[in-house]
């Protein structure tokens, strides 16, 4: 089960439709179905950037969306991804969206932005440790998913930033994908024309590299 982050204003229409129900209710309506505790599910909270927000392709196709389908429906997936944020702007919004759906699980697909724009690995990795503090804290299990980048930055600043994930995830004991676009990246065929994004033939195989790592959390 999917469950999309809604904007203010639909936040609004649902309570408008919450107070038609109320009132349906009052005058007598009787096909209104109460949710027990055993239909209660489990939110697995999704953090990242436009690779999880399906940039470039109906969301609706979007490794997000087709995991969700492939889990057991008592966990509901939260996708709070925006394109073209980094590990500081998850990090900034991370507090609100813990308190909101209360998840199980926070997958944290960050960081790809800040090596893109050349942002300091030790920067990368402080936020990255923060993320997984803030969550733990919240009584979630973090799932890291680690990012490469091309070469733009030389070969040493490349290097260091695709080890901050291990470091990271082996600091903290996590559960984690090395690279979660490996075989991915390197395929034209499977990658949009900026050569950056996966196109949406590439989503269901990012699923595939994803669910081995995230079904041993699931309770």
């Amino acid at each position: 089960m999917l469950k999309p982050v809604f904007s203010f204003y639909s936040r609004l229409r649902r309570r408008a439709g919450l107070l038609l129900l109320l009132s349906l209710i009052s005058l007598g309506t009787t096909s209104v179905a109460y949710a027990s505790a055993a239909d209660k599910t489990a939110n697995i909270l999704v953090l990242g950037d436009s690779i999880s927000a399906g940039y470039g392709f109906d969301p609706a196709l979007g490794w997000v969306t087709l995991l969700s389908k492939q889990i057991p429906e008592t966990y509901t997936v939260v996708n709070a991804s925006v394109s073209g944020e980094t590990s500081a702007g998850g990090l900034n919004r991370l507090p609100a969206l813990l308190a909101e759906h209360q998840p199980s699980i926070v997958i944290i697909e960050l960081g790809g932005n800040d090596g893109l724009r050349g942002y300091p690995v030790n920067t990368l990795r402080k936020n990255l440790q923060a993320l997984i503090n803030l969550s733990i804290e919240a009584g979630a299990q973090p799932l890291l998913l680690g990012m490469k980048i091309p070469p733009n930055y030389g070969k040493r600043y490349t290097e260091a930033f695709a080890a901050s994930y291990a470091k990271i995830a082996k600091a903290n004991n996590l559960p984690w994908i090395d690279f979660f676009l490996d075989n991915i990246a390197t395929n034209s065929s499977l990658m949009q024309s900026d050569g950056i994004h996966p196109n949406a033939d590439a989503q269901a195989l990012i699923v595939q590299k994803v669910l081995p790592a995230l079904t041993p959390l699931l309770n």
